[in-house]
């Protein structure tokens, strides 16, 4: 049982390495590797999954409808629901889910973000999918500007209000 482990343990950190290789060579993988949370496999399967064809999404709304994280609103009368997207790419969804997980210990931004819904009322599930809505969206901008991430560009500092 060990050897096997030992094997299979081997296996995957040579194809770590490979797909190390691989993203690397991508012309967006600087820009994905800047934005927080998002390392080698994961910020790969991002990029699988949405692709990289910069003309796919002709917004930010668009991306994150496709990744599933810009929620639905339901109006009818007195009531209105907010509630997450069933139309969507799962398995972008799923990275997308975990992008916004790890962010939060890298990124202050995104802790003060994921800190104000739960404050709100918002359940851990539904502030991480807020989360991941915004980062969602500063990927894309990010993308079409052609530029890094920046953590004072992407969370400004709040403003005071006066007194």
């Amino acid at each position: 049982m060990v050897r096997v482990i030992a094997g299979l343990h081997r296996e995957t950190l040579r194809l770590e390495a490979e797909l190390r290789a691989r993203f690397e060579e991508h012309p967006d993988a600087e820009i994905l590797r800047s934005l927080p949370g998002l390392g080698v496999v994961l910020g790969a399967r991002v990029l699988a999954e949405f692709g990289d064809d910069p003309t796919r999404y002709r917004d930010a709304r668009a991306r994150r409808c496709y990744a599933g994280s810009a929620p639905v609103t339901r109006a009818s009368g007195s009531r209105l629901v907010v509630i997450a997207r069933v139309a969507r790419n799962r398995r972008l969804a799923d990275a997308c889910y975990w992008w916004a997980f790890s962010a939060l210990s890298s990124s202050p931004g995104a802790r003060r973000h994921y800190d104000r819904h739960r404050a709100s009322g918002s359940t851990h599930h539904q502030a991480l999918r807020a989360l991941a809505n915004r980062l969602v969206g500063i990927l894309h901008g990010c993308l079409r500007h052609r530029q890094p991430y920046r953590e004072e560009v992407a969370w400004p500092a709040p403003i005071e209000t006066a007194a």
